[in-house]
């Protein structure tokens, strides 16, 4: 399967190209372009405040900071919307290995997803 881009010209010679966000990440292997992950891998104030203010999960904060849907988490973990929703729930207590599935996707560790 190739990259789907465009190539543009200027004055008939190759000058730019333009291709889907990520893509782009996936060439560049650049993770966390929003910033929204802190590299020292501590979890941040906002989403310990989504957690408590809510009553979430800390896999729903993380999921809304982030600001990702339940259909996308599905996609990514390769299950269907309402199996995910069951997991993000209050009183879900996925195993270590359906949390690590989730921290992966999520592209934190699980020592953040688990705080």
């Amino acid at each position: 399967m190739g990259i789907n881009h465009t190539i543009l010209e200027v004055n008939g010679k190759p000058a730019f190209v333009v291709l889907p966000y990520d893509e782009y990440l996936k060439l560049t292997g650049e993770r966390n372009p929003s910033g929204r992950i802190p590299a020292d891998g501590t979890t941040p104030h906002e989403v310990m405040r989504l957690c408590v203010k809510n009553d979430w999960s800390m896999i729903r904060a993380w999921r809304e900071h982030l600001g990702l849907t339940q259909a996308e988490m599905a996609r990514r973990l390769e299950i269907r919307q309402p199996s995910y929703a069951a997991m993000e729930s209050t009183d879900a207590k996925p195993k270590k290995i359906t949390r690590e599935r989730i921290a992966a996707a999520m592209e934190i560790s699980l020592e953040q997803l688990d705080y």
